[in-house]
C-alpha cells in the first residue's frame, strides 16, 4: 500500500475492513477518514450530455504519478451530489458509487431523471474530503423548438509542446458542450529539444515523466500527468464534454490493428487494449463505451432540441491500412482502392440511417482528420502531395461521404489533427461540382508550440486550394454560435502557450447559411 491512507484506525484494520470488497467501515468511520493527500487531484468531469442526464467523473489519486494513484488495491465507496444551483442548496439527487481499483478507482455515475435543457451543477466527496463543484447543462428535450446551441471544439494537447492556456479560455465561454476530437495526451517519451514542423527547435516548456507508453501503467501515469493541469481542470469543471480519441492516445498514426512500425497485430492489440481501458479510467463516458475484446464504441449520436444533429465519428479502429507508406506523400495507386474504408461498413450504414432520419436545422459531423482534399505543395513538386493520414487518401469512401451528404445543404464538419485552423469547403474527389458540406478545423490546445499567425507557406496552399478560405497556424480552439438559419464559428487563438499570461482574441469569424454549403463570410 502507498502510504496515502491516514485513519484514525490501525493501518492493518483498514486493509482488513477493506477485504470484504468495498470500504466496508461505518458511516462515522467513512466520515473520519483521512487521505494524507488530496484524493482528487485529477479533478472532476462530465460528459455524453442528454435531455434527462449526463455522466460526472472523477477518480481518487493522492499521489497521481506513483503506481494506483497512491491508493490502496481495494474499491473505495464515494459520494455524489447533482444540485440545482451553484451553491449546492437544492440538491436533486445523491447518491454512492464505488471506485474500484481494476478501473484506477475512477467514478462513472450515468445520471438519469434530470429536466431537459438546464444547468445542473455536481461534486463528488469521500471522507473528509471533497471536489469543486462542476456545472453541465442537459440537453434539450429531442425535436423541441431551439432557437441557439454554443458549443466548443478542442483536442490536441501535447503536454511537452506547451502550457493549456486556452483551456482557461475556453472555460469562460459558456458553451452547451465541448468535443474534443482527440489526442488528449501523446504517447512518445520526452523530448528535451523539441523540434518544430519547420525542423528547428522550439522553447522547451515541460516534460513528460517516462519513456514511450506500452503497459496500463504507463498510460494511466500519462493521463494523471495530463490531468493534473488546472486549466484543463477548469475546462472540464465548466461544461459537458464529447470526447473521442484519434491516434495518439494510442499510437502515432495507428488504425485497426496495425501500427506504424510494423508490431504483429496480435502484439500491438495489446498495447491498444491497454490505453482504451486507461482512455475510458479518465474520460466521463457511458458504460456504452466499456472497453472489451473487440475495441470499445465512440461513434454516438446527440441531439439539441429540432436544431441540431451530431453525429461523433471513429476514423481509427475500423480504418483500413494508410496507403503510400503513409505521411505526406504524392498520389499513389493505393490511394483509390475500392477497397479501402476510413469508418467500417457498420459505422457507415450507422451514419446512413442518421442521416435519412435527421430532421433537426442542422447536421454537424464531429470528427478526427480533415476531409478536404487538399494539395500540400510547397513549392515546384510535380505531383499533388496529400496528408496519407487524413481522407484526403482514401478515395472510395470519401467519395461516399461526399454523396452521403449531397443536396443537404445543412452539413457541417468539424475536425482536428493539423495543429492549424483551416476552413473550406467539401467537394467531390476531382474537386467538381458544387460543394456539399462546410468543413471547419480546430487548431491544436499546445501541439506545435506558440505558432504564427501564418506558416510561411500558407498563401501557396491556399492558391492550390480554391476550396480552402481560411488558415492560420496559432494555438486556440472553436466555438460555434448555431441559429436555425445561420452558424457562426470563432477562431479562437491565443498569442503564446510556451510561457504563461497567453492572450486570447478572435482570429475570425466565418459564418454559414442554412440552404447553401459554402462559407458566406
Amino acid at each position: 500500500m502507498q502510504g496515502s491512507l491516514m485513519t484514525n484506525i490501525s493501518r492493518r484494520g483498514l486493509i482488513g475492513g477493506m477485504a470484504a470488497g468495498v470500504l466496508c467501515v461505518p458511516a462515522i468511520g467513512r466520515a473520519q477518514m483521512l487521505f494524507r493527500d488530496y484524493p482528487f487531484r485529477l479533478g472532476i468531469a462530465a460528459g455524453d450530455p442528454a435531455p434527462d442526464g449526463f455522466v460526472i467523473w472523477t477518480r481518487l489519486a493522492p499521489d497521481p504519478l506513483e503506481p494506483h494513484g497512491g491508493m490502496p488495491l481495494a474499491p473505495v465507496e464515494v459520494e455524489w451530489q447533482v444540485a440545482s444551483d451553484e451553491a449546492m442548496r437544492n440538491v436533486v439527487q445523491k447518491g454512492t458509487a464505488v471506485a474500484r481499483p481494476e478501473l484506477a478507482h475512477a467514478v462513472h455515475v450515468e445520471l438519469a431523471g434530470l429536466q431537459p435543457g438546464r444547468p445542473y451543477w455536481y461534486r463528488f466527496s469521500v471522507g473528509g474530503e471533497r471536489t469543486m463543484v462542476g456545472r453541465a447543462r442537459t440537453a434539450p428535450a429531442a425535436g423541441a423548438p431551439l432557437s441557439a446551441a454554443r458549443l466548443g471544439v478542442a483536442g490536441c494537447q501535447h503536454y511537452e509542446d506547451g502550457l493549456y492556456t486556452a483551456y482557461r479560455h475556453l472555460a469562460a465561454e459558456e458553451v452547451d458542450f465541448v468535443y474534443h476530437y482527440g489526442d488528449y495526451l501523446y504517447e512518445r517519451r520526452s523530448s528535451p529539444v523539441p523540434i518544430g514542423w519547420d525542423g528547428r527547435p522550439r522553447p522547451f516548456v515541460r516534460a513528460y515523466i517516462g519513456g514511450e507508453l506500452y503497459s496500463l501503467d504507463d498510460y494511466r501515469r500519462r493521463y494523471a500527468q495530463t490531468k493534473m493541469d488546472a486549466d484543463l481542470q477548469a475546462a472540464h469543471a465548466s461544461a459537458a464534454w464529447f470526447t473521442t480519441f484519434d491516434d495518439h492516445e494510442v499510437e502515432n498514426n495507428w488504425v485497426g490493428t496495425i501500427d506504424e512500425n510494423g508490431t504483429p497485430p496480435e502484439i500491438f492489440a495489446l498495447r491498444r487494449a491497454a490505453a482504451f481501458q486507461a482512455y475510458y479510467e479518465h474520460m466521463p463516458l457511458r458504460r456504452a463505451a466499456f472497453p472489451g475484446p473487440a475495441g470499445m464504441r465512440i461513434n454516438r449520436q446527440a441531439t439539441y432540441g429540432d436544431l441540431l444533429t451530431v453525429n461523433f465519428l471513429d476514423t481509427r479502429q475500423y480504418r483500413s491500412d494508410q496507403p503510400c507508406d503513409d505521411g505526406f506523400k504524392p498520389d499513389c495507386p493505393g490511394i483509390v482502392d475500392p477497397r479501402a474504408t476510413v469508418l467500417g461498413d457498420a459505422q457507415e450504414k450507422w451514419l446512413d440511417a442518421s442521416l435519412r432520419a435527421d430532421k433537426a436545422r442542422w447536421t454537424l459531423i464531429a470528427q478526427q482528420v480533415m476531409m478536404m482534399r487538399l494539395d500540400r505543395r510547397t513549392g515546384d513538386e510535380p505531383q499533388p502531395i496529400r496528408n496519407i493520414d487524413s481522407w484526403a487518401a482514401y478515395a472510395a469512401p470519401r467519395e461516399r461521404m461526399v454523396d452521403r451528404l449531397r443536396g443537404r445543404n445543412n452539413v457541417v464538419v468539424v475536425t482536428g489533427d493539423e495543429h492549424q485552423n483551416f476552413a473550406g469547403e467539401l467537394r467531390r474527389w476531382d474537386g467538381g461540382g458544387d460543394p456539399v458540406a462546410v468543413e471547419f478545423v480546430s487548431t491544436s490546445i499546445s501541439s506545435g508550440g506558440s505558432g504564427q499567425d501564418k506558416r510561411a507557406n500558407a498563401d501557396r496552399i491556399m492558391a492550390r486550394n480554391p476550396e480552402l478560405k481560411f488558415s492560420n497556424d496559432q494555438r486556440g480552439y472553436l466555438v460555434c454560435d448555431v441559429a436555425p438559419d445561420l452558424w457562426q464559428t470563432h477562431f479562437r487563438v491565443v498569442d503564446k502557450v510556451h510561457e504563461p499570461g497567453g492572450q486570447l482574441s478572435t482570429r475570425a469569424t466565418l459564418s454559414v447559411e442554412r440552404g447553401k454549403a459554402a462559407i458566406v463570410s
